[in-house]
């Protein structure tokens, strides 16, 4: 994942605009999808809402710490750049630390499924360049490493649960030799690594052959039907056809996996929903040449992203991937009111869990997702398939009624019995709320004659998804 949500926004239009000039001007081909196509494709996304995002890679086992110490603050994925580290020495490091056990992929998908969420994101490659899956491309992955397949192992895991499947894919790579990290301005890449490469040549087109190599004849080729493929990240200075040969990469996903919806990040210019580099940065004003929603990073756009198909991810605590360290963890409510606005403004919300080196996942995070769940067996029909429409931004809070459960109780009230005849009732009447707001809104016009605001048998009749 990137790291900018706290930088400051420097980039002005102008500036920005100066930037892009400086770029390619390659765009992709025409789609040749209808648009009753592309809706049809989309359908089961945008009615999903909910999601479950994993970082996990060999960073997971160090558990942000290095020589004996904290590194400090989030974006412990990024243990390798922000300690300098090159590929061999980081590897020696973080190896024998990662020990994923038997049941780790089984584990991830029973507590998604326990949540509620419809689908789920694992990262197949972090920017360190490791592959969770065996590539016959590299050595630098599980299959040599492990003997195992990770991502098997979690795509099995995920369709016993009934889960959709996602495939997080870094663009970014410190550990293959022909990445060129000189031309992939903007973009980190780790100090001694970039001190032992000296001036050697690096070639780029040979790394695009690599990451094409794996992503459409492996990842898209050995696992049976893909849902979903997250890319991780270009920059204002490096992106499209000269960073990964994106058009020709979009192409062959297609004629690969013609289902399958695919994230805004092989680009970064306003085309693809993007106007400066940070996670903030993102505009409603995107081509679907460029990809399928925009990705706006750890924030919830104020109006949501009226006319786009747009996803939020997030993570649980402070950072990404696990460290022993990061104790800023969300509250069960914020997570859960974080779900219902991002549901109420039209889009979906990725929440990350991180595992720890071997696989388990942290108490912490279980009870929130395990709270989110609970709450969404009573609440879940008014998130799944819209509470809000992507075309509409929707400017009135939440319902009064909705509230997060309390811990280990019923959501309704914690002094009466969860199935009391006065619980079922809140239990309706906040569901009722949320519908009556899908259909009309508080600031919307209502249609002529509509009832919705007096009977809400009426609103619940015409207004529940079909």
């Amino acid at each position: 994942m990137t790291r900018f949500s706290l930088l400051p926004l420097l980039l002005t239009a102008a500036s920005f605009g100066a930037l892009r000039a400086e770029t390619t001007t390659d765009a992709p081909p025409p789609s040749t999808e209808t648009p009753a196509q592309h809706e049809a494709r989309l359908a089961w996304w945008r009615g999903a809402r909910f999601g479950m995002f994993i970082h996990y890679g060999l960073y997971s086992g160090l558990e942000g710490e290095h020589n004996g110490k904290s590194i400090g603050g989030g974006g412990v994925e990024w243990i390798q750049t922000r300690t300098g580290l090159d590929t061999d020495t980081y590897a020696k490091l973080a190896l024998p630390k990662f020990k994923p056990s038997p049941d780790a992929a089984k584990g991830w998908a029973k507590l998604a499924k326990e949540a509620g969420c419809r689908y789920v994101v694992l990262t197949t490659k972090h920017h360190e360049g490791f592959d969770l899956f065996d590539s016959k491309f590299t050595d630098y992955d599980t299959g040599d490493a492990l003997k195992r397949d990770v991502v098997r192992e979690y795509v099995d895991a995920l369709r016993d649960e009934g889960l959709r499947v996602g495939f997080y894919h870094s663009l970014i790579d410190w550990h293959h030799p022909e990445y060129d990290f000189r031309k992939a301005q903007q973009l980190p890449y780790p100090k001694n690594g970039a001190k032992l490469a000296g001036d050697t040549p690096r070639d780029q087109a040979k790394y695009i052959r690599f990451l094409h190599d794996q992503v459409v004849d492996e990842l898209l080729s050995n696992y049976g039907k893909i849902d979903v493929l997250w890319f991780d990240y270009s920059s204002t200075k490096f992106d499209g056809d000269a960073a990964w040969g994106a058009a020709a990469l979009l192409r062959d996903i297609r004629a690969k996996q013609p289902g399958i919806i695919v994230n805004n990040r092989l680009y970064r210019r306003p085309e693809a929903g993007f106007n400066g580099m940070g996670t903030n940065n993102v505009t409603a004003a995107m081509d679907t040449r460029y990809g399928d929603f925009v990705t706006p990073e750890q924030h919830i756009p104020a109006n949501g992203l009226p006319g786009a198909d747009w996803e939020t991810c997030m993570t649980i605590n402070g950072t990404w991937g696990y460290s022993k360290y990061d104790t800023k963890w969300k509250s069960s409510k914020q997570l859960i009111r974080n779900l219902c606005d991002i549901a109420s403004k039209g889009g979906n919300f990725l929440l990350n869990i991180g595992p720890k080196g071997d696989g388990s996942i942290p108490e912490e995070t279980v009870e929130r997702m395990r709270d989110i769940g609970r709450w969404m067996k009573t609440n879940g029909a008014a998130i799944y398939a819209g509470v809000g429409s992507r075309d509409t931004p929707r400017q009135h809070a939440l319902p009064a009624r909705l509230r997060a459960p309390r811990r280990r109780q019923d959501h309704a009230t914690a002094d009466q019995p969860s199935q009391s005849r006065q619980t079922v009732g809140r239990r309706r009447r906040a569901r009722n709320d949320i519908v009556l707001r899908q259909h009309c809104g508080e600031t919307a016009r209502k249609p002529a004659g509509c009832r919705c605001d007096r009977d809400r048998t009426h609103a619940r009749r015409h207004s529940a998804p079909r």
